[in-house]
């Protein structure tokens, strides 16, 4: 359940943030502790993670002022959420998951096994799990319901969706962001494997990125030491709450309908250092 705010008016509630509007009319976006996998929001929450995915997001909003302009009008907030949430711009939102990889994994590389492409982006022959891509392709999904799938699609679909000039906007935006952020994560010891942004417009026509940047909910990291093709990497994203779901220690069958198990107290402080740690890492700041 989302909180009750003072002086904001819950409007909607996705698997991670709730958003509400402020008396002035500005919107304010709350970062809750709840993580997600496979489409199921878990139980419990990962303590203290709405704080950090909000600290990182305004840190990356910052370093890309250059490049794009963000949704962020304060982060003067009311006391009860105080740390984890955002004043933020009424946009017109695309609804589109603007996804960039730059190297070879999960989804991307379930449908470049089957067929040779991702999103109709054709890849060259021999690519294995972690393998880093010639270049970093734009490969955009649909913006799934709560409960529902984001579904890889090609960039033609996204223009029929939101227009051509929009389309090709933030196509260009997203990889610009790629590859500001991948330099700044590589210097950091860190591989940005792939990310995934959300941009709405002004009504003067402005493309604003929105929601999240660059985070481990949003984002794949890895650390840059141990990087080696052919495996699975390790990670400091929720990789390891999906590794544990889908292990036969969980007992959990993701084709049924049933939901997932509870998480045990160890994934879940894990999970919590992973998140710190990726902060720490990128931002070079304690937590």
């Amino acid at each position: 359940m989302p909180l009750d705010v003072p002086g904001a008016q819950h409007l909607h509630s996705g698997k991670v943030r709730d958003l509400y509007e402020l008396e002035g009319g500005e919107l304010l976006m709350v970062a809750s502790d709840r993580i997600s996998a496979f489409d199921f929001v878990l139980s419990p929450g990962i303590p203290d993670k709405g704080e950090i995915l909000t600290r990182m997001s305004l840190w990356w909003f910052d370093q890309l002022l250059d490049i794009v302009p963000n949704h962020v009008i304060s982060t003067q907030v009311p006391e009860r959420v105080r740390g984890r949430a955002l004043v933020c711009e009424k946009l017109e939102m695309f609804p589109v998951e603007c996804v960039v990889r730059g190297y070879l994994t999960g989804s991307g590389l379930a449908d470049y096994r089957a067929t040779g492409e991702v999103c109709g982006v054709a890849l060259p022959e021999g690519l294995v799990d972690g393998s880093r891509l010639p270049e970093p392709i734009f490969t955009p999904a649909t913006k799934a319901d709560l409960g529902e799938h984001d579904e890889n699609v090609s960039f033609e679909a996204i223009v029929e969706t939101i227009g051509r000039e929009a389309a090709e906007d933030v196509r260009t935006l997203t990889l610009e962001v790629y590859a500001r952020a991948e330099s700044v994560a590589r210097a950091r010891g860190i591989v940005l494997a792939d990310t995934k942004l959300e941009f709405g417009r002004r009504p003067d026509g402005t493309i604003v990125l929105a929601d999240e940047v660059l985070t481990p909910d949003s984002s794949r990291f890895w650390p840059a030491d141990t990087w080696e093709p052919g495996r699975a990497q390790a990670s400091y994203d929720k990789q390891y709450v999906r590794d544990w779901l889908v292990s036969p220690e969980s007992g959990w069958d993701r084709a049924s309908d049933t939901p997932p198990p509870d998480l045990p107290a160890e994934v879940v402080e894990v999970t919590r250092e992973r998140y710190v740690q990726a902060y720490e890492q990128l931002t070079g700041e304690r937590f």
